[in-house]
């Protein structure tokens, strides 16, 4: 069975909330040939598994390597969609490596926790422009720029094993993790006092048990986070550390973290952008 994509020619809501930071993604719209499908309903074609140290193991499981199928093709709420376990870290990672593009994806929170996470909050991450080796940040991911998928925090972003990027927000109190506001102060992250953080705002996660729709646009070096229809982070001048100089980290793999709580993917799907639309930006 395919997963349709019928979804993608719907509009995204378009209800504005007061404030500058509050965002509404504008429609998708979806044109014959538009959007490719990441998952076919059926396997895990085209991505490759990768798992990390399992909790108080002392080696990697490794490459396309999954006994205790952490990856697998489930029926959730009657639909195909990829479950992963969490039960060892690691990440779901496409085969391909993509640039300049709007990814969309849902995804729902399972009931299974592992341990050293199984009093947490539940998480999993989108991950992007993944390039290196595997396991790059603590055997587990490569490196890359994530947008967080977390209860409570989605649309958060994290630097994962050295990724950098600049964006406006403040702090409170002139401490902490740096918020995102647009028009706010510029802020480079991860830098001396900022942490490898940035929180996104608004919140507009769905609660526990629903099934939320998270997109990314890319462009160059610029990213954009949206949760479920409202654009909650904007990120500029991504970039790496390539020895003692910085460049431009714009392509690279995609990667759907395995992070200690069951999860569930479905209607993964890719299109090809030149340009964000200004509205995005806003």
């Amino acid at each position: 069975m395919k997963v349709s994509l019928s979804l993608f020619a719907a509009a995204v809501a378009v209800a504005l909330v007061a404030g500058p930071a509050l965002v509404t993604a504008p429609a998708v719209t979806k044109g014959k040939g538009d959007w490719t499908a990441l998952f076919n309903g059926k396997d895990l074609d085209g991505w490759d598994t990768w798992l990390g140290k399992p909790y108080k193991g002392k080696e990697e499981v490794g490459l396309n390597k999954d006994p205790n199928k952490v990856y697998s093709v489930v029926q959730a709420d009657g639909k195909p969609a990829i479950r992963i376990s969490g039960e060892v870290f690691g990440a779901l990672t496409s085969k391909q490596e993509y640039e300049n593009y709007h990814l969309k994806l849902e995804f729902k929170w399972g009931e299974k926790k592992w341990p050293p996470r199984e009093k947490d909050v539940r998480d999993s991450g989108l991950l992007y422009h993944c390039v290196g080796k595997h396991g790059a940040a603590g055997s587990y991911w490569m490196r890359s720029q994530e947008c967080q998928i977390q209860e409570h925090d989605c649309g958060d972003y994290w630097s994962v094993a050295g990724a950098i990027v600049d964006v406006e927000g403040y702090r409170k109190d002139g401490k902490g993790d740096v918020i995102y506001k647009k028009g706010g102060d510029k802020f480079t992250v991860p830098s001396k006092g900022t942490g490898s953080r940035i929180v996104k705002s608004p919140d507009n996660e769905k609660p526990t048990g629903e099934w939320n729709t998270i997109e990314l646009v890319t462009v160059g070096q610029t990213s954009v986070h949206i949760v479920n229809g409202k654009v909650v982070m904007v990120l500029t001048n991504s970039r790496q550390k390539v020895g003692d100089k910085e460049e431009p980290l714009t392509r690279g793999k995609i990667q759907l973290q395995s992070e200690g709580a069951e999860v569930f993917y479905r209607n993964i799907a890719i299109h090809s952008i030149e340009k964000i639309p200004a509205e995005y930006l806003k």
